[in-house]
């Protein structure tokens, strides 16, 4: 029987999960395949409609512990997500109860550890600086490209775009970032981050997502935002960031930029097929 046939007929299991607010549906296609369309990825994360999602995560077999794919809440892929990724390796670490895992994404091999009271660890890996990985349209200053503002652009497997300002909350997130996410110099669309410097291991940072909108966190968009803000000078390399749905600790050192926070596994429950056909 055809894999998606047999989905529709059984139903499709999945796990709630978020890390500080950034939530994530997940998918165990290790036991059974699962084919994920554009269209069945935007049904299940409408938050009428559907269950509700910043991003889907499928977790997948590979030839390290586990290989993991992204979805946006609009349908579209990532090759990146951070939070979701920490998400994840909790839970393969509970199920496993191995201390540190290696998965597999579009971005590269990431190493995930657990790092005690609650908190998990990713490396994910070195960022991306010069304007062709990130990508951007043409060769431009990736330290301040030429938009209003000076933002820094930085690749985490996924784009980001950086905004120093002075008061994260006075900005009007909703209209700036829809306005950003789209500029032409990011082919590929971008992710939008306003950050305020609260001190030199400190920082306030808000996020919109491209897919997705604003969220309340974000694991990459954190990654880029510290690694843009010791590019400057501003910080160290290792910071905490204040975010919307609490606070992450980030560390860019020499093997790559080590994302450190806490997850929570929220709900399990089970697609109907009811559901799952009326997505075509």
């Amino acid at each position: 029987m055809p894999a998606m046939q047999q989905e529709l007929t059984t139903g499709l299991p999945f796990m709630k999960m978020h890390g500080l607010g950034n939530d994530f549906v997940i998918v165990d296609a290790r036991a059974q395949s699962v084919a994920i369309s554009p269209a069945m990825a935007k049904g299940i994360g409408h938050r009428q409609f559907g269950v509700g999602f910043d991003q889907l995560a499928v977790i997948e077999h590979g030839e390290a512990d586990a290989h993991l794919v992204f979805y946006n809440a609009d349908g579209s892929t990532s090759a990146a997500c951070g939070n979701a990724t920490r998400c994840i390796a909790r839970f393969l670490m509970e199920e496993t109860g191995k201390p540190e895992l290696t998965l597999t994404t579009e971005r590269g091999t990431l190493i995930a550890r657990d790092t005690g009271n609650g908190l998990t660890s990713v490396n994910m890996g070195q960022p991306q600086l010069n304007w062709h990985e990130i990508p951007l349209a043409e060769a431009v200053d990736t330290l301040e490209l030429p938009i209003e503002g000076a933002p820094t652009a930085t690749g985490m497997g996924n784009p980001h775009c950086t905004f120093f300002v002075d008061d994260a909350e006075a900005i009007p997130l909703t209209e700036f970032g829809a306005r950003y996410e789209y500029h032409p110099l990011y082919p590929e669309r971008t992710n939008v981050q306003v950050a305020q410097i609260i001190g030199p291991d400190h920082i306030r940072m808000r996020v919109w997502e491209r897919g997705v909108g604003i969220t309340l966190a974000s694991g990459s968009s954190s990654c880029a935002t510290a690694v843009a803000a010791a590019r400057h000078g501003l910080t160290g390399r290792k910071v905490q960031i204040e975010l919307d749905g609490g606070t992450i600790w980030i560390y860019w050192r020499d093997d790559g930029v080590w994302m450190t926070g806490p997850t929570c596994r929220v709900f399990s429950g089970v697609l109907t097929q009811e559901f799952l056909r009326a997505l075509g």
